[in-house]
């Protein structure tokens, strides 16, 4: 099969998960013998140019004529099978599902995030869950609030581009097939718009696992991996592991992000240096090995997570999650087999259900051994491929039809 791929890649500065998973799944493809072209874009040369490139990516996100040129020749040259994309904004836009028209080759895009419907993608407005945008199929709420980088002005390329393509129904017209990393955020998109029957679920997978570290190898330690964002709750941790007191098992947090000042000066102020330690931003093999190590990893997300990465890696490392019970994460994390779920934000209900299976080793181990048993059965990347493969046909099978 002939595959075309098409990625704009987040800003270096920002580890994203979106990247990884266009890496993996490009390498996943190429193994299996596929022809894979690789069409990219880098947000990097936005930020380079300072507000040039601010206007630039603007004035690209909602459609970019010079894209559809590109695309078009690419389709024209090679009349692949499928175009995959994954992410399109800021320079790449909407514009590249219109280079298909009129083309044999499928469109399949996968919803790494809310951005078709929700002009901040994360669908979280001061630190609770903000479905406005998506429930009334309407930008205002955005306009209103500043939803993306707290600014209105940033904000209205990506709410034209919304309303733009909800106008010209470009995803019903000219998507023949999206993928969803799990069946809350497939109900979600749908809920906002898209057609019920060409949207397929596929996880994430883990191109290549480690063994988990036997049990008697561990440190009894907790881990928290992740951006340090309001929208993954770290507040609500730290204020956790001050109730648990002095009980409560070390927690290593692993990250950075625009609360990285706060959550240091709440460590070092709050009677938790000494049980909290905070590492940064460290290198992905080396947050991997203190990952490994670990008893439970714990994710107290306050928004509607996609699918994270870190919970696959988590469950192949076979380590045991405390998460959320929030958006597509009871999905992924299922109680009582490979960890155990909190109501978001609830600091005493994240203490109760933590220190529960934290006291009881036997039942923390045998967590430990369920969460590798689901990643063998759903997250490798055998699996994967095979479902990957099945959506594409299903993305062909309904181009030739229609």
């Amino acid at each position: 099969m002939k595959i075309v791929l098409v990625h704009n890649y987040y800003g270096s500065g920002a580890p994203s998960g979106e990247n990884a998973v266009f890496e993996a799944e490009k390498a996943l493809l190429e193994r299996h013998g596929h022809d894979v072209i690789v069409f990219t874009r880098h947000s990097d040369t936005l930020r380079n140019k300072g507000i040039l490139g601010t206007i630039l990516g603007g004035l690209s996100t909602p459609f970019n004529p010079f894209t559809f040129i590109k695309i078009r020749r690419i389709l024209q040259a090679y009349q692949p099978d499928v175009i995959h994309v994954h992410n399109f904004f800021p320079l790449i836009s909407p514009s590249v599902f219109y280079a298909a028209t009129g083309k044999k080759t499928a469109t399949v895009m996968t919803l790494h995030n809310y951005r078709l419907f929700c002009p901040a993608a994360i669908p979280l407005r001061d630190g609770k869950v903000c479905t406005l945008c998506i429930d009334q199929r309407c930008v205002l709420p955005a306009l209103r609030f500043g939803c993306y980088r707290n600014g209105i002005i940033p904000t209205v390329p990506l709410a034209i581009m919304t309303a733009l393509h909800r106008i010209l129904k470009t995803w019903e017209k000219h998507v023949d097939v999206f993928i969803a990393l799990s069946e809350f955020q497939k109900s979600l998109m749908v809920r906002a718009g898209l057609p019920d029957n060409r949207v397929f679920v596929k996880p994430n997978f883990h191109p290549h696992p480690k063994k988990p570290l036997p049990w008697a190898e561990r440190e009894d330690k907790v881990v928290f991996l992740g951006r340090l964002g309001e929208e993954k709750g770290v507040r609500t941790l730290l204020d956790a592991w001050k109730i648990w007191g002095p009980a409560a098992p070390k927690l290593e947090i692993i990250g950075d992000g625009p609360l990285a000042n706060e959550i240091m000066w709440r460590v070092s102020h709050c009677e938790l240096k000494d049980r909290v330690i905070l590492h940064g931003q460290l290198p992905y093999e080396e947050a991997q090995k203190h990952l490994a190590k670990a008893k439970l990893l714990i994710l107290p997300s306050l928004w509607f997570e996609g699918f994270p990465m870190v919970i696959r890696e988590s469950l192949a490392l076979g380590v045991p999650v405390a998460a959320s019970r929030i958006g597509s994460l009871p999905e992924i994390v299922q109680e009582g087999v490979s960890g155990v779920l909190f109501e978001p934000g609830n600091i005493e209900d994240l203490v109760q259900k933590a220190s529960n299976i934290w006291n009881n080793p036997q039942i923390l181990e045998d967590l430990a051994k369920g969460a590798r048993k689901i990643f063998e059965e759903r997250y490798t990347a055998r699996v994967n491929y095979k479902i990957l493969i099945e959506i594409y046909q299903k993305s062909i099978d309904y181009r030739n039809n229609r």
